[in-house]
Formats: structure tokens, sequence, C-alpha cells
């Protein structure tokens, strides 16, 4: 399915945590509430970022990666959700457009968020 940009589209909501367990609790609480329909959660990755701020100096440490699979729509609650719930002082939270999408996935996800 193609949308267009009035259309309510689908989006990946990029969430990066301490822990799996971390990750399952915020994952848990969003599709409780009917927020997301799907989620995936990445063990393992190893980022490198500036912190803390202004220091200049470069943390290298462990992370799990939550990506959540919405609509536009609900963007907002899920950031106030995933904030509520996060123990980091500044989450990473961002969501990405999904340009196109598979009819019945679609559908299914749609129907799962009502």
């Amino acid at each position: 399915m193609k949308f267009s940009q009035k259309d309510n589209h689908m989006i990946l909501v990029y969430v990066t945590c301490d822990s799996v367990k971390q990750a399952e609790e915020i994952a848990e609480e969003i599709m409780k509430k009917k927020l997301c329909a799907c989620v995936n959660i990445f063990e393992n990755m190893q980022p490198m970022f500036f912190w803390p701020p202004k220091s200049g100096k470069i943390d290298k440490s462990k992370e799990v990666v939550l990506i959540l699979k919405s609509i536009k729509s609900k963007y907002d609650l899920i950031e106030k959700e995933v904030t509520k719930l996060h123990t980091y002082d500044v989450p990473c939270i961002f969501a990405i457009p999904v340009i196109s999408v598979g009819n019945s996935y679609w559908e299914w996800l749609n129907g799962e968020m009502e």
C-alpha cells in the first residue's frame, strides 16, 4: 500500500534501551495501550555517543534497540509513554516513516490498535 502525505501512515519508532528487560517492559506497556501492534528487540548493539553532554567524551557501551511498529497519529502518545518509563535522562526515540507496506500487513496493524 502506498501512502500520500496526508494519510496516517505507518511508522517505525526507534528506541534505545539499557537492557532487554527494559525494552520488554516498555514494549508491553505500549502494546497494552494499543499504541503499537508489534515490536522487535535487538540485543547487543554497540553505540558510541558523546556523554555527558558537551563534554567531548565518547561513551562506548552496550544497548538494546526496540522498534515499535505503529502509525503516525500515535507517535506523540508513544513518545510520552516511553519517556515516562525509560531510565535514561535523554532517551533516544524517533519515528521513521514507512513509504509502502503490504495491504494485509497494513490491515492487521491497524486492526490491532483499535
